[in-house]
Order: C-alpha cells, then structure tokens, then sequence
C-alpha cells in the first residue's frame, strides 16, 4: 500500500485467531483446548485480511513467555504455576526477549524459522509486520536460552544487596522474601522462591504484591530511582538501555516493520530516544507504536520518537460514552480537538486485548451501535485506526474462560477459541454478523481507496448543527471532491437537516453548486444543493451512516 494511504492495523491474538478447537473447557489445558499457530496465517487468510483494506498486522504475543505448558523435553526451562497467570500464560510477562512462543509453532525446534516464514508471508500478501515489545517488565523467572553468544542475561550481573543500583536490571528488596497474597505452591510440590523479592512491573516497589498487582512480573531498571523520588541517573548509559537496545535491533533484523511497546509511559523518555534513534538510523521504515495514557506526556513520548500513540482517554473514552448514551456526539469534536496538533499520531480503536467488546453486556450488549462510532474513527482523520480480530463479527467477549472469567473481554490468559473468528472461517455467519462485517470492510477500503480520506482536509460541522446530539456529522476534501459524512448513534432510522457553513466553502475552496452525490456504503444518490449556510437533507438508517460523495 503507497505510503500516502490509511494506516489500518488488525490486531490478533495470535494464540487464538486459528484455533478451531471447539472444547472451550474452563481453564483447559492445550491438549484440552487447542492453540493457533503462526501456520494458520496462511496466504489465503492473509490475502483476505488484506483485502479488507488493512495494511498493518499486529501478531499480539509472539515473543516466548509465562505459561504452564510444560516444554523441558525441548530444553525450555519451566515456569512455576505460582507466578503464572491462567494455564496459557500473559503475553506480557515475557520469558526470553529473544525467542519465538513454542505455543504457535507446529514443530517447536522450528518455531523461530516458522515466525520467519511467516513475515515473509504476510510481506507477500501486501501488509506489514507488527510485534510486542514489552520494555517495562518480564516474567518473574526471566531466562533466555535463545540469546545471542556474548549476551549476558538480564539481572545475570546485578548486585542484589542493593535495593536500586543504576546498572542493575532489576530492582530488589534486600534481605526479603517475595511473599505476595496467595499460596506460592498453586499445585506443585515446591514453593516458588525468590530472596530477595525483586520489584513487582506495575511500580510495586516491597516484596509483597497484592491481588490486582502484575504480581506474574518483575521491573525493569533504566536507570530510575524510585526509592529516592523518581531520580534519573542516565550518564553513564543504563545497561539496561543497551540489553533492550539489541533486543529491538534482533527483531528489527527479522524484517518486520514495527514494534507496538507495552506500557510505554512507565519506561523513561530518554529511553526511547536513545533507542529508537539507534534503531531507526538502521532501520528506517521502523514505526514505533506507544501504549501511553496520560495525555500530558504525549508530545514528551512522539518527541522520544514514537510514530502513534493510543488515543485512549480522549477519543476511546469518548466514543464509548457517546455509543452508551452518555455523552452528546458534540464531545467527539472536543476530543480530536485536544490533540489537533499532533492528530497524524494518534491511533484510534474502539477495541483491542485490554477493552471491553462493545457488543459485551459489559459496553454496549450490540455490536451494531458500535457501527456509527467505527466509521467516524476510520474516516474522519489521517491518523491510523486499529480494528481487534473478531470486533468485524460482533464478538462479545462474554465467555468464562479460566483465569479471565467473564468479563467482556477476550482472554489473554487461557486456552481458548473465539467463537465469531471460527464460524467467519467456516462461513457459519449468521446474516447480522455478515451484514457488520461487510460495513467495516467497506469502511476500512474507503479509508484505503479514497483520497479524501487518505489525504484530504477534515472540516468538523458540528459547531454549526447544535440540534445534532446523536448524529456526528464531518466533510473531508481533497481537490475536485467531497465527502460528507454522518453518522447516526440512535437505535432509530432518522431524517435530518445538516448545515454546511459559509466558512467551509472558504476554508475548503469551494464554490455553490447543485449536484448529485452518492452514498458509497449503500450506492444511493441524492440530489444536493451546496449552498452557504444551507442544509443538507437527508435519512439515516438506525446505527447507520451516509458518505456521500460529490464531484466539484
């Protein structure tokens, strides 16, 4: 896809995505359950996600981590049940930085090489390769058997005696014992053990974390002294910077395009400059995508050198408020407004691993009020939009897996299979999941095909329409046309009048004229007249849209 068009990311768990074991037992095992694999990415299904108008691929949990499958027979060390969160394990609680998950692969001593092959594929098929990297944490039993010669390992050379040492990888509680809430046996015959106790990833600093602690997980050191206040001592460079340094230029040298970075904000900005300077000065098509949630620190993180970053409290936050009834769509326009200088950064979605399904009882209970929010989000900007594996079918997200329970989101912790993803493969859709799947990717090649969308101006109307509290309503321009798009967030077919200001004709070059536009989702036409200060009449079906498009 040329460089100039929509940035459309499809995130998958890639442990879940082929799976077409149906067993679904609570807490199963692999055997019980079954596992996707890197194989199932075949170039059939690739070619299909990419025809859907996405170009980006984000394979969510590849690199190896906690888990409670046993693999010795293959010289992969155990991990203790204690410290591992559901029988499959977090992908964020990595293992070896420098290893493929055995999990995903079909012949394990072969895994890395069938991750290869597998970028090669998705290369094939016209999208481009995303990854975790996790900087912020690791497994609490860390061990890479995979890392290059002359590598040490993480926390290999730490001086544990003391709680923080700025060349230290880890933090540590000298002369404790970890002794978190729950019994450190969970099944096995040894207790796990750990003096002294390390610090726990989410900024837990004693050796005794609680129940909603990331207590699966260690801290990384760069260089930061909690103890002391947040202190930075960057002169000389943390050996923690130069460890994940290489281990971005390893993957970098797989031949993928980019690395989503978990829980960016909780490592140092001056990490990421130092990092992805290197990174990018070899690699420079490189795209580095932050989960950052604290709006003050977005210009500090996109300086660092990150290319998008979440746009989580401000347009997620908002779109789900406005598709629950809780706000007035006039609040979309505050939200884009907020980061307007730096709109080309910030990533929209609606779902991902960590969020809510929409069509959960815990969002919305439909996927289809979810379809006005989705349309706004892809073509509203020039910014990238993400779309999670299974939000195209309405999956909801509300099964009792294991260790996730039921909670309307899709596990990240057990063995499981996604009910939608696997009835799509065997073409057992129901007609209101086809009909949702077919309007995102009419939506997503839109975005992919039209200039307007791609390049053109965004002009929000919202300022001049104040009776539109359900109906969110935009044109987008680039030379000789015009979108006007609107959005309808009732659950109820409506007719509407949407004015189009005398500025926009300004603004956008354009001059008054009687014409014939056509909706591009459905094909209807409808005979405009463009007049400053006019409106523009028309009917919305229930959670619908229009994108009406005029030739000038």
């Amino acid at each position: 896809m040329e460089s100039q068009s929509k940035t459309i990311i499809y995130q998958v768990f890639t442990r879940l995505y082929g799976n077409r074991n149906t067993t679904r037992k609570e807490n199963g095992t692999i055997a019980d359950n079954g596992c996707g694999k890197l194989n199932d990415f075949t170039p059939t299904v690739l070619k299909n996600i990419r025809q859907m108008g996405v170009s980006h691929i984000w394979y969510t949990g590849v690199i190896r981590h906690a888990s409670q499958t046993d693999y010795t027979s293959y010289g992969i060390p155990r991990q203790h049940p204690a410290i591992v969160k559901g029988r499959a394990g977090s992908p964020y609680a990595i293992t070896d930085y420098y290893d493929i998950d055995p999990d995903l692969a079909v012949d394990v001593k072969q895994r890395m090489k069938e991750f290869e092959a597998l970028v090669a594929r998705t290369h094939e098929a016209g999208l481009k390769v995303i990854i975790d990297f996790v900087p912020n944490h690791v497994a609490r039993q860390y061990h890479s058997i995979c890392k290059p010669k002359k590598v040490q390992d993480l926390g290999e050379a730490d001086n544990t005696a003391h709680g923080f040492d700025p060349q230290n990888n880890f933090y540590y509680c000298p002369g404790q014992r970890f002794t978190p809430y729950f019994d450190l046996y969970q099944g096995a015959t040894e207790p796990y053990l750990e003096e002294p106790a390390k610090a726990t990833g989410n900024d837990h600093f004693d050796n005794a974390p609680g129940r909603t602690d990331w207590y699966e997980t260690v801290k990384l050191n760069y260089g930061v002294d909690y103890y002391a206040g947040k202190i930075g001592h960057f002169d000389p460079i943390p050996d923690t910077w130069q460890k994940m340094t290489d281990i971005l230029l390893f993957w970098a040298k797989k031949g993928i395009d980019g690395f989503r970075c978990d829980m960016a904000e909780m490592v140092p900005a001056e990490f990421w400059q130092y990092a992805t300077t290197i990174v990018k000065k070899k690699y420079k098509h490189l795209v580095f995508v932050g989960e950052v949630y604290n709006p003050y620190e977005y210009r500090h993180y996109l300086a660092a050198g990150f290319d998008w970053l979440y746009d989580k409290v401000g347009m997620y936050d908002t779109m789900r408020s406005v598709i629950c009834g809780h706000a007035s769509t006039h609040a979309i326009t505050q939200a884009w407004q907020q980061t307007d200088d730096i709109r080309d950064h910030m990533l929209y979605f609606l779902e991902n691993h960590d969020e809510q399904r929409i069509a959960s009882d815990f969002f919305a209970a439909s996927a289809q009020k979810g379809v006005p929010a989705m349309i706004a989000s892809v073509l509203m900007q020039q910014n990238p939009f993400m779309l999670y594996a299974g939000q195209e079918y309405g999956e909801r997200g509300m099964d009792r897996e294991g260790f996730s329970g039921n909670d309307g989101r899709t596990t990240i912790f057990d063995y499981w299979n996604i009910d939608t993803l696997c009835r799509a493969a065997n073409h057992q859709l129901a007609s209101d999941e086809q009909a949702l799947s077919d309007i995102h990717a009419k939506t997503l090649q839109l975005a992919a095909q039209e200039k307007a969308v791609s390049q053109g101006v965004f002009f929000d109307l919202m300022y001049v329409n104040p009776h539109l509290q359900r109906q969110y309503a935009f044109l987008r321009h680039v030379k000789g046309e015009l979108l006007l798009v609107v959005v309808n967030f009732e659950s109820y077919d409506v007719t509407i009048d949407v004015n189009v200001p005398s500025h926009a004709f300004d603004y956008l070059s354009m001059k008054e004229k009687k014409a014939i536009a056509v909706d591009l989702l459905t094909k209807e036409k409808l005979a405009v007249s463009l007049k400053k200060d006019g409106p523009v009449r028309m009917e919305i079906k229930a959670n619908g849209a229009r994108v009406w498009k005029v030739k000038l």
